[in-house]
């Protein structure tokens, strides 16, 4: 008997925890679908729903919108070491219309993420990239590890893939919001063209004044690399992100002007001569001027170098993040490479 009652709890037990993952299948399949038909990023993969752009969030979710928006013609990727260049100021300079993709905390693999989204979602040839080559490109992982999350199931081609990235409780909060935005008509919008002043923000957290947090100017990180003879890796270093760039440079049509910027780096963050990392940043910059070996329309603007705006303590909040002068002569020097390759 107790043999027999046994084998009876045993069977519900089953066939309960049988109906509990159906129903939870049943369930979470709802969700998705629901999902993928409300679209809340605007990704473009649903009609239903549809609107001009999100509501007011991060670049890493709002970047699929402004990414496939018809609108602009020319694209600025990077992190925040790009994002102080103005589309509004570039677009009068140029006569084009730019969106900023950068997005803070990013690597080349985000970068490389949303060129090709931008490029897939033109219908006429983009007027012009411009791409920012900091020194994470010039990493030799060729998994190109990436600090901090992203979602890169938004940007991908794989319909799987993106629907199994809409198994989170995020879209559970993010499907209410995306219907606010689409139907209500005082709905706030993000900046369609995706730029972003970090200086108010710096200034009011105390970068410009503090003591001790102007005093970090004055560290030198690179102070105890050992000085070197040569390179020891001299001309075997590879840089698998700027390999994959040449693949996309290879794609453009031929008239498309392709601008990369490498971005300024407070004096005291910069390599010292004959160290490893001097060594690297030489090679990288070598890789990187050779796209234009694949893309003719390609021109290289280095602001990683020693120049008098990159010893000025008053232009730099930290050693790597900027002010406004610096951010106008850069639109400045990009307008004109565009200039020239136009």
């Amino acid at each position: 008997m107790n043999s027999s009652t046994s084998s009876s709890k045993s069977t519900s037990w089953r066939g309960f925890s049988i109906t509990l993952l159906a129903a939870t299948a049943v369930i979470v399949s709802a969700i998705v679908g629901l999902a993928y038909v409300v679209d809340p990023y605007d990704t473009g993969r649903s009609p239903l729903f549809s609107k001009a752009g999100v509501r007011p969030q991060g670049p890493r979710t709002a970047n699929p919108s402004r990414g496939r928006d018809p609108v602009f013609n020319a694209m600025i990727s990077g992190n925040s070491r790009i994002q102080m260049l103005s589309p509004e100021k570039l677009n009068e300079a140029t006569g084009l219309n730019f969106v900023q993709l950068s997005v803070p905390g990013s690597g080349p693999k985000e970068h490389l993420t949303l060129i090709e989204w931008f490029l897939r979602h033109r219908q006429e040839p983009p007027k012009a990239l411009v791409v920012s080559v900091d020194d994470l490109w010039c990493t030799s992982d060729p998994a190109l590890p990436n600090d901090k999350p992203f979602p890169f199931w938004l940007y991908s081609t794989d319909p799987l893939e993106y629907a199994r990235g809409l198994v989170r409780y995020d879209i559970l909060e993010e499907m209410p919001r995306r219907f606010t935005y689409v139907f209500g008509k005082k709905a706030e919008r993000a900046r369609p063209d995706g730029y972003w002043d970090y200086e108010p923000e710096y200034i009011r957290l105390g970068y410009t004044t503090k003591p001790e947090i102007r005093k970090r100017l004055e560290q030198t990180p690179h102070a105890k690399d050992p000085r070197l003879e040569r390179d020891p890796m001299e001309g075997r270093r590879q840089f698998p992100a700027i390999e994959r760039l040449k693949d996309i440079a290879l794609s453009l049509p031929k008239d498309t002007p392709l601008v990369l910027i490498m971005p300024p780096a407070y004096k005291n963050l910069m390599p010292l001569p004959n160290t490893e990392a001097a060594f690297i940043d030489r090679a990288c910059k070598t890789a990187a001027a050779s796209v234009a070996q694949v893309h003719g329309k390609t021109a290289v603007v280095d602001w990683r170098v020693d120049r008098p705006e990159n010893r000025d303590p008053e232009l730099f909040f930290d050693m790597m993040h900027y002010r406004h002068p610096i951010a106008r002569a850069m639109e400045a020097d990009v307008s004109e490479a565009l200039r020239r390759l136009r």
